[in-house]
């Protein structure tokens, strides 16, 4: 019988293993949403590399090989959603952007917030390229309350069905829900039933790899230790899951690790986009600015995520797309 150390140690000897293949971290931002748009890995981050956290406007950044990141302008801007001060709450702030594209146009979900003394919010902007700029669809798509916080969205396009899932919640309520998409992107056609995953807490991300789909999500408090990332895989993109355990967690340099996307390569290589804290000092809540990462991401040959292993290493040699 394999114990439980052996087992552990064995994992830690795989990580090990894996070469960096990028100058981490990338630049300042967090909660980064990756895509790959003609031969570039786009991130549609909150914030990001031109300056600090940013709660009234969302932008994007490109790169061909994970060294140098091209600004690609403006999304859109908090005074450019007409609706967003309908509650009557004193503040607004906007963060966790997600990108979706369908039918030679791309789509932009995002959190308004906070959570109280109103229910957040998810908007959907849209826009003719991926850069935008992008008109906002002029209502909420989903609002929070009675337990449910409506942050974090993601948008899933099942391969086999061409079928369009939106994932959303999180944080206080801890809570998952997922509604179909109706054809145009910017409505919901229904609800879909859903469990909530062990450990859950925010940040949900969907993606399919040769038949199986793979819900993984963030755990934890966003700037303490124990941020990190867990996940489940099922025979649908709405379940029902079977937990899988942890892949993301925090190391003696790094901590925090989370809010992450999983992207492909045109060469087929699995990426993890993720933010976390850079050595904090002092004990959490941890203070100052997140920083995103990018790290390869292994399989097993049964399917299963590899513990990833973070890194941090100068001088890694450029990844061209």
């Amino acid at each position: 019988m394999i114990s439980f150390r052996s087992l552990a140690v064995a994992v830690s000897l795989v990580a090990a293993a894996v070469p960096a293949l990028a100058d981490n971290p990338q630049f300042q931002g967090a909660d980064p949403h990756a895509m790959m748009i003609d031969g570039e890995m786009w991130v549609f981050p909150t914030g990001g590399p031109s300056g600090s956290w940013s709660a009234d406007r969302f932008g994007a950044f490109s790169s061909r090989d994970l060294k140098t990141w091209r600004p690609r302008g403006e999304l859109i801007r908090r005074d450019q959603i007409p609706w967003i001060g309908a509650d009557g709450a004193p503040e607004h702030f906007l963060w966790a952007p997600g990108v979706a594209t369908r039918g030679g146009k791309w789509y932009l979900y995002y959190s308004v917030g906070p959570q109280n003394p109103t229910p957040s919010r998810i908007g959907v902007a849209v826009a003719d390229r991926p850069e935008g700029p992008y008109r906002d669809s002029g209502r909420p798509l989903v609002t929070g309350g009675q337990g449910f916080e409506a942050i974090d969205p993601m948008v899933f396009i099942d391969p086999r069905t061409d079928t369009a899932y939106l994932y959303a919640g999180g944080s206080a309520g801890a809570r998952l829900r997922v509604w179909q998409l109706t054809p145009d992107m910017v409505g919901l056609a229904r609800e879909v039933p859903v469990a909530t995953p062990p450990h859950f807490t925010e940040g949900a991300f969907m993606h399919e790899r040769d038949g199986t789909y793979y819900l993984s999500y963030s755990h934890g408090r966003f700037n303490a230790a124990d941020y990190s990332v867990h996940y489940a895989t099922a025979s649908s993109p709405t379940g029902p899951w079977r937990y899988r355990g942890a892949i993301l967690t925090s190391d003696r340099r790094h901590k925090g690790p989370g809010h992450h996307s999983f992207v492909r390569t045109p060469a087929g290589e699995w990426l993890i986009v993720y933010h976390r804290w850079e050595n904090p000092r002092g004990p959490a809540p941890f203070s100052g600015e997140r920083q995103v990462a990018v790290d390869r991401v292994r399989y097993s040959r049964d399917g299963r995520i590899l513990a990833v292993r973070m890194t941090d290493a100068k001088g890694a040699p450029a990844l061209l797309f």
